[in-house]
């Protein structure tokens, strides 16, 4: 059996240890409760990130 992990329940805004809620209420895993706790400023972030590479890539073919 896999070790447990943290997730972020989207609906009640709560970290939950383990597979708890149905996975379309959830994101994750994550390796910390505090990293679950922060799994919005997490995904904005790699949203930003994800946003700029797409910038820079679509640069590359003009």
């Amino acid at each position: 059996m896999a070790d447990k992990q943290w997730y972020f329940n989207m609906v009640t805004g709560q970290p939950e240890y383990g597979m708890i809620s149905p996975d379309s209420q959830r994101m994750g895993p994550y390796k910390t409760r505090q990293d679950a706790l922060d799994a919005w400023k997490i995904v904005k972030e790699r949203n930003a990130t994800w946003n700029e590479q797409d910038r820079q890539w679509k640069r590359w073919g003009k």
